[in-house]
């Protein structure tokens, strides 16, 4: 019987990368189920860091461009909620599909098959991002992708193939992630104002 949060084997980037692009392009349960398993944590974890640094960059390039911004916030602020927010969301999804509804998924699945979506269209929202009007157009649109990819994710690394559990778990772990960024940005905010900053 394996560990519910036991590693998994390790995959290249390279290897993610040809994954991704046949989730992408191929969305289905049975897709995600094919690949689910050919990667661990540590290789969605990196995969997911490699999101974060390009993302980083890109908001910080961008961001000396426009005088509001701060080039350097942009660039650690990227670099630490991607990696945090995709933790207790895929985190959320594991704990909420498994205890309230049975799932058998284990944690490594979970996150290596959220991984396998997540990064390259975290990576296509921060580029086109930085287009006015149309960038945060295009971005509430690859928003809507990933609530559709998350669902069969939920259904494939969880186990849950009726609709109801599978979106109530999606939901549920949103709701999870939200909370838990506003009570992490209110710490960041008190402890700003503590520190005279």
């Amino acid at each position: 019987m394996r560990s519910p949060v036991s590693s998994g084997p390790e995959v290249s980037l390279q290897d993610m990368f040809a994954q991704s692009t046949a989730v992408i392009t191929q969305p289905s349960v049975a897709t995600f189920e094919r690949y689910e398993r050919r990667g661990g944590l540590r290789s969605a974890f990196i995969y997911v860091m490699v999101a974060a640094v390009i993302s980083a960059l890109i908001a910080a390039f961008f961001g000396i461009f426009h005088p509001s911004v701060n080039p350097l916030l942009q660039f650690f602020s990227r670099l630490v909620t991607i990696p945090v927010q995709f933790l207790i969301f895929t985190g959320a999804v594991y704990l909420i599909g498994g205890s309230l509804f049975k799932g058998t998924g284990t944690y490594p699945e979970v996150a290596y098959t959220f991984a396998l979506f997540f990064v390259p269209l975290t990576i296509i929202s921060t580029i086109i991002g930085i287009i006015p009007i149309l960038g945060w157009l295009v971005s509430f649109l690859i928003s809507l992708v990933m609530i559709y990819f998350g669902y069969l994710a939920v259904q494939s690394s969880m186990n849950l193939r009726e609709q109801v559990p599978a979106i109530a778990t999606l939901v549920l772990a949103g709701i999870a992630n939200f909370v838990v960024g506003l009570v992490l940005g209110g710490l960041f905010v008190v402890s700003s104002i503590a520190s005279g900053g």
